[in-house]
């Protein structure tokens, strides 16, 4: 069975595009057959850095256009999908989903659905995030992603019991987003660095080239711990480049190293 991983959050600046992004390396890492589909027309972030492997759909509104989201579920038949959703998308999805009956028709074509709900910590963040699982219930598999990179002091959500409550009866997994150095991250957001691209990018020095291999073991660890890949999942290869500036890594694609060339930095 195919799934179909939407990267949600419902707001900006919780960090569902770097989530995205892990993820889409993740999957070339471990060499999962994957389509990447990017959804955002105001920001496309994750297509502007994977953009030798993203396509692209649209959610909306508007009846007449309702269909140029149905190319996620036709790919969702054939291999795993994983999909950055823009803001504010909750009630348009939610259309598409509900007029096509996708939870039942994907039961018949071995297409399932799961929402890795971003959330930085904010009472907002995660009211959006309760909202979402009391309107799908459990027909829909949530895992909260803690982004550890936005908060890290998550005591009072581990505390406040209508939010337990929640998680326990719909049994919500709930994963922590590890957290990338500031100049790492910043760096990588300004190039449009892939991680591959970054785990050799020589501006960061050994220790920096380090950094963001140990946050993509542990990002990737959290990823497993959830076992909504564990099907596809075979030993990774997560390389550390310390020792070399100019080495490819065995995983990547030709066109990813190709591209490596030109954002390198010297």
């Amino acid at each position: 069975m195919a799934t179909i991983h939407l990267i949600d959050g419902e707001k900006g600046g919780v960090g569902k595009s770097f989530v995205a992004r892990t993820m889409i390396q993740y999957g070339l890492d471990r060499s999962f057959p994957f389509v990447a589909v990017e959804t955002d027309r105001s920001n496309p972030d994750v297509a502007g850095v994977y953009e030798d492997i993203c396509q692209y759909a649209v959610f909306t509104e508007d009846e007449k256009q309702a269909d140029k989201a149905d190319r996620i579920f036709e790919m969702g038949m054939e291999k795993n999908v994983i999909v950055s959703l823009p803001s504010q998308v909750h009630r348009a999805m939610k259309s598409w989903i509900e007029k096509n009956q996708l939870l039942t028709l994907g039961q018949e074509y071995g297409v399932s659905f799961c929402k890795w709900f971003v959330c930085n910590g904010e009472y907002d963040s995660i009211r959006l995030f309760l909202a979402s699982v009391d309107c799908y219930e459990k027909r829909m598999t949530h895992i909260l992603v803690r982004n550890l990179g936005l908060c890290d002091e998550w005591s009072p959500i581990d505390e406040d019991e209508s939010v337990q409550e929640l998680i326990k009866k719909y049994r919500v997994k709930v994963i922590d987003f590890p957290k990338l150095g500031y100049k790492e991250r910043y760096l990588i957001n300004q190039h449009r660095l892939q991680f591959d691209e970054a785990r050799e990018y020589r501006d960061f020095g050994v220790l920096g080239r380090q950094r963001v291999v140990n946050f993509l073991k542990c990002a990737y660890s959290a990823f497993d711990s959830t076992g909504m890949w564990q099907d596809e999942s075979i030993e990774p290869e997560i390389k550390s480049k310390t020792a070399s500036t100019t080495g490819t890594s065995d995983s990547a694609p030709k066109k990813v190293k190709a591209r490596r060339t030109k954002n390198q930095g010297v």
